[in-house]
C-alpha cells in the first residue's frame, strides 16, 4: 500500500516537471546577442502617395569651392536681378527744390565755413556783375572771377572760367554746391614725356632714324 502512494505522488510531479520544461522558453546562449524589434515602415505605401521631405540643399553644396566662394556667388546674382535705384541729390538734407525755394539767408548757412563768409562779408563789384549775368543769361558767361562759391540757382547753368591760358568750359551740377568755380578749371596740366630725341643721351645717338 505504502509503494502505491508513492508512485501516485511521484506521477504528478513528474507531469508537473514535463509541463514545465514544454512552457518555459529555450535560454539564450551566452555569447548570442538578443533579437531586434520589429522596426517600423521606413517609406510609406505606394498607394498612400505621401512623399518623402525633401533635403535643402546648402550653398556650398550647390556651387563647387569653398562656403565662401558661393554666398559670394549668390550676392552677385542677387545684385543682378535687382535694378538699383538712382540715389537722389541732397545737401545738407534737402533736395535741389527745396534748396530753390529757400531763402538768401539760409542758403548761405548751410555753405561751408569759407564759402559762408564769402558771402557774410559781402561780394565785390565784378563778382555782383557776374552773378547778375548769370542769373539773365540763356548761355554760357566767360568770367575771370574764379573765387565765387557756387550756389543752387548756378545749376544747370555753363560758366566759361579763365584758368591763365584760355576760358574753360564748366557745366555746373548739383554736387559742385558750396565749391568754387577755379576748382573745376585746373591751371596746371600734368607733364607728358615724349620718346628720347637724337643726341639727347650718348645711348640715343645711334638710333635709327626709320
Amino acid at each position: 500500500m505504502a509503494d502505491e502512494k508513492k508512485g501516485d505522488a511521484q506521477k504528478p510531479a513528474g507531469k508537473a516537471a514535463a509541463g514545465d520544461k514544454a512552457g518555459a522558453k529555450p535560454a539564450a546562449a551566452p555569447g548570442a546577442k538578443p533579437a531586434a524589434a520589429a522596426a517600423p515602415a521606413a517609406t510609406a505605401a505606394p498607394g498612400t502617395g505621401a512623399a518623402p521631405p525633401e533635403k535643402k540643399i546648402k550653398p556650398s553644396a550647390r556651387h563647387t569651392g569653398s562656403a565662401k566662394a558661393a554666398r559670394r556667388k549668390l550676392r552677385k546674382k542677387k545684385s543682378q536681378i535687382g535694378a538699383r535705384r538712382k540715389k537722389e541729390f541732397t545737401y545738407r538734407g534737402h533736395t535741389l527744390e527745396e534748396l530753390l525755394k529757400l531763402p538768401f539767408a539760409e542758403i548761405i548757412e548751410l555753405l561751408p565755413a569759407r564759402a559762408r563768409r564769402t558771402y557774410i562779408r559781402g561780394l565785390n563789384s565784378e563778382q555782383e556783375s557776374f552773378i547778375r549775368r548769370l542769373r539773365s543769361a540763356d548761355g554760357p558767361v566767360r568770367t575771370h572771377r574764379r573765387e565765387i562759391p557756387i550756389l543752387p540757382e548756378f545749376v544747370g547753368k555753363t560758366v566759361h572760367v579763365y584758368n591763365g591760358k584760355e576760358f574753360s568750359p564748366v557745366d555746373i551740377k548739383a554736387e559742385m554746391i558750396g565749391h568754387y568755380l577755379g576748382e573745376f578749371a585746373l591751371t596746371r596740366k600734368g607733364v607728358r614725356h615724349s620718346g628720347l630725341g637724337v643726341g639727347a643721351t650718348r645711348s640715343s645717338k645711334f638710333m635709327p632714324l626709320k
